[in-house]
């Protein structure tokens, strides 16, 4: 394996993620999945690799909502973590991101749980 091929590897071994972890009243579910698809649609236009959100289906008793409430995840891939700050710093200024941070919020974002995370495990 040459050089490039083994840092083709190593990057793609170095994989980075955001996770969200959201609670969304059920009412609002429509409005989200349009917020969050206008999300995700930015941020692989300002680079990023991918999103996906998920709506919680079979979870564990202490992982659940209260009822009226959907939990829901997102992730969003990065290179690495600098891909990630560079990718997040053109989001957050981006006037389509600006303008849904305005106005009454879909969930109650201090709810929200996130975190970024290394790839470890790649099989």
């Amino acid at each position: 394996m040459g050089t490039d091929e083994t840092a083709r590897s190593s990057e793609a071994v170095e994989g980075y993620i955001d996770l969200y972890l959201l609670p969304v009243p059920e009412e609002n579910l429509d409005a989200y999945r349009r917020q969050a698809t206008i999300f995700g649609t930015v941020v692989k236009e300002h680079g990023g690799l991918g999103y996906r959100e998920f709506r919680g289906d079979d979870l564990r008793e202490g992982f659940s909502a209260e009822p009226g409430v959907m939990l829901t995840t997102a992730v969003a891939e990065f290179r690495s973590r600098a891909h990630r700050d560079e990718v997040m710093a053109k989001v957050l200024e981006d006037p389509r991101i600006k303008g849904s941070m305005d106005g009454d919020q879909l969930a109650d974002m201090g709810q929200m749980q996130y975190g970024g995370f290394r790839t470890f495990v790649a099989p």
